[in-house]
């Protein structure tokens, strides 16, 4: 890739944050960061005491009894506390308990993927033992001190792999404020948990600019545990609580100014990382409420609105399941439900009540989450959805009876982690018939990391066996393209329709439009200028296919191809999937390979 190239994607990455991440990483190359000279001492427990009364009429979560739930998916038997700094997904390898976070490297731990020994260090197990000790389960109390006690104990201030991310440490705090909120205890903590709360807003506060400088999740999540631990903080006397809550209002109005565009569309454009983003701004609004604090701006209420309806844009509300679209890390927090990981109606209906004042879905087992945290379901509803085009973010959206179709394209303020230009996901009321292939691990190895994330994965076209964007880096491609000919979704006589297209860095041209009605998809792909060699792809939904020329067979639906060029090849292949981080299966796949430039019509029956 040219150097002027690359330039300029580190350009669009924004001088500022350039500053931020290069001076974090500088100070502690060179050791002079401040966070660096950060000391503290571990308290002792315990951290929670017994609840007054049980509460009643509401349910605890199962998770973590028996077993522990690592990324929503993957059970580990756990008798008692697990290994703090062992990956139990791969072989039990072990990180560096006692070096200090900063000699720690990013992906040469020696544990394979850092986000296996993370995971358990979230705390998620916390919140369920605590709900079942609001309950009446004293033997979960006992059980929660004693994980907390061996979590000290194997991670003393500042030692080893979890602490070297401030977002792990933020969503620590979190979650601890959301447990004593569950088990009736903000208002007279034991001091040992306030120790432990402060002692994680040291590690957080003096690297605050480097999350601002990722333009992501981490800067929302830290902010909101330096709003939520410092007010708790000031609440009971420390001053130093009243800064950090400062800050944390601060940034986090920053960033729904920055982060959340004005349709909605969240930086990071993944379904997982705006559900991350909203339950964090979601627990922010609540603690705010709890504590009797200052309300936030009418500008970020607005955000969180448009954030909220983003959401509910892309939820399936039979299911709960969304599109797989953007990066799918397996991050699920603050949940006190016992609903599935792929189930976004929890956080949903919270953001909704919050910041929209409505219920966004019919009563269920989601409406837990609120009746936990005091929060009465509104009796009015939102609206149902319609077709509708996100531009700021670059997604259509056509809607047409129970079937809906997404469409995707290049509106770059912010960095894609994925190659997925113009890749289109359709359901058929729950059943997700064309498919994103997901992320599976950000440190497997580089085959699944570039397939996942690039357009092999994506139901879309590919020039010439590139992606759509040269790969900078891990998490960093360039040359993002402008999209051109979009043409906003509209609805006229039963048919939605929308249209958008992209040129590449090496001048190949795909334009795709979409018409949804009449019990058909069809999709209309130019491509151009050629000469180049093009594969077409549309993930299908597990189940049996059956392909006799140009015509594919399914059990819901059959999908026919037509091209105005000659030599174009139809095969019925197997690819992979991700819907939950570390779990991969296998899908079939349709493959349309032909020479650009043609113009390919692929017809969706169902």
């Amino acid at each position: 890739m040219p150097l002027r190239d690359k330039l300029r994607t580190y350009l669009a990455l924004g001088p500022a944050n350039l500053v931020r991440v290069g001076s974090y990483r500088a100070g502690l190359r060179w050791r002079l960061h401040p966070v660096l000279r950060v000391r503290s001492n571990s308290p002792g427990g315990p951290f929670f005491s017994r609840p007054a009364a049980p509460s009643s009429g509401l349910s605890a979560r199962r998770a973590w009894r028996d077993a522990a739930l690592y990324f929503g998916h993957h059970h580990v038997a756990a008798e008692g506390p697990p290994d703090w700094h062992a990956n139990p997904l791969g072989a039990h390898a072990r990180v560096e308990q006692l070096a200090h976070w900063s000699r720690i490297g990013d992906f040469d731990t020696g544990a394979g993927d850092i986000k296996t020994v993370w995971e358990a260090s979230r705390f998620d197990w916390l919140l369920a033992m605590a709900q079942r000790a609001a309950t009446g389960d004293d033997a979960e109390l006992d059980r929660l001190n004693a994980w907390l006690g061996s979590w000290l104990a194997a991670n003393p201030p500042y030692l080893g792999a979890n602490w070297k991310c401030g977002q792990e440490a933020s969503i620590r705090v979190m979650h601890l404020a959301l447990a004593a909120v569950v088990t009736g205890q903000t208002g007279s903590p034991e001091r040992s948990l306030l120790d432990l709360v402060q002692m994680h807003l040291k590690r957080i506060a003096p690297t605050i600019s480097y999350a601002i400088g990722q333009q992501n999740n981490h800067g929302t999540s830290e902010a909101a545990a330096l709003f939520i631990g410092g007010s708790w903080l000031a609440s009971h006397g420390e001053r130093a609580g009243q800064r950090w809550a400062r800050i944390g209002r601060k940034w986090l109005e920053e960033r729904a100014r920055t982060l959340i565009m004005e349709d909605g569309t969240f930086s990071q454009y993944s379904v997982v990382y705006h559900r991350l983003m909203l339950d964090t701004y979601s627990f922010a609004e609540t603690w705010r409420q709890i504590m009797g604090l200052e309300s936030f701006s009418a500008e970020l209420r607005g955000r969180l609105r448009a954030a909220t309806w983003w959401l509910r844009q892309l939820t399936d509300p039979e299911s709960g399941d969304a599109a797989n679209l953007g990066s799918n890390d397996g991050a699920r927090i603050l949940a006190l439900t016992d609903t599935d990981y792929r189930d976004f109606r929890p956080s949903l209906q919270w953001a909704s009540a919050l910041f929209c004042e409505k219920a966004a879905l019919a009563p269920g087992p989601w409406d837990q989450q609120l009746h936990w945290l005091g929060i009465a379901p509104p009796s009015a509803r939102l609206e149902a959805p319609e077709s509708q085009t996100f531009d700021q973010g670059g997604l259509h959206i056509l809607r047409c009876g129970k079937a809906r179709a997404f469409l995707r394209y290049p509106r770059f303020r912010f960095r894609p982690s994925q190659s997925d230009l113009l890749h289109v996901d359709f359901w058929l009321g729950r059943k997700n018939v064309l498919r994103d292939g997901g992320t599976f691990s950000y440190n497997s190895g580089w085959d699944d990391i570039t397939y996942f994330s690039g357009a092999e994965s994506h139901n879309t076209a590919q020039f010439d066996g590139r992606d759509q964007m040269p790969r900078l880096g891990r998490f960093l491609f360039g040359s993002w393209p402008r999209a051109e000919s979009v043409e906003p979704v509209v609805f006229a006589d039963g048919v939605a329709q929308a249209r958008a297209g992209y040129r590449d860095y090496r001048g190949a041209r795909h334009i795709r439009s979409l018409e949804l009605g009449g019990n058909a998809l069809v999709c209309r792909d130019e491509l151009g200028p050629g000469p180049a060699d093009v594969v077409i792809r549309w993930r299908l939904q597990p189940g049996e296919w059956r392909l006799t020329g140009n015509r594919l067979h399914g059990r819901d639906c059959s999908i026919e191809v037509e091209s105005d060029t000659s030599g174009m090849k139809l095969y019925l292949t197997e690819g992979m999937e991700s819907r939950f981080y570390l779990h991969k299966t296998s899908i079939p796949v349709l493959e349309i390979h032909l020479t650009a430039p043609a113009v390919v019509t692929t017809r969706l029956s169902f």
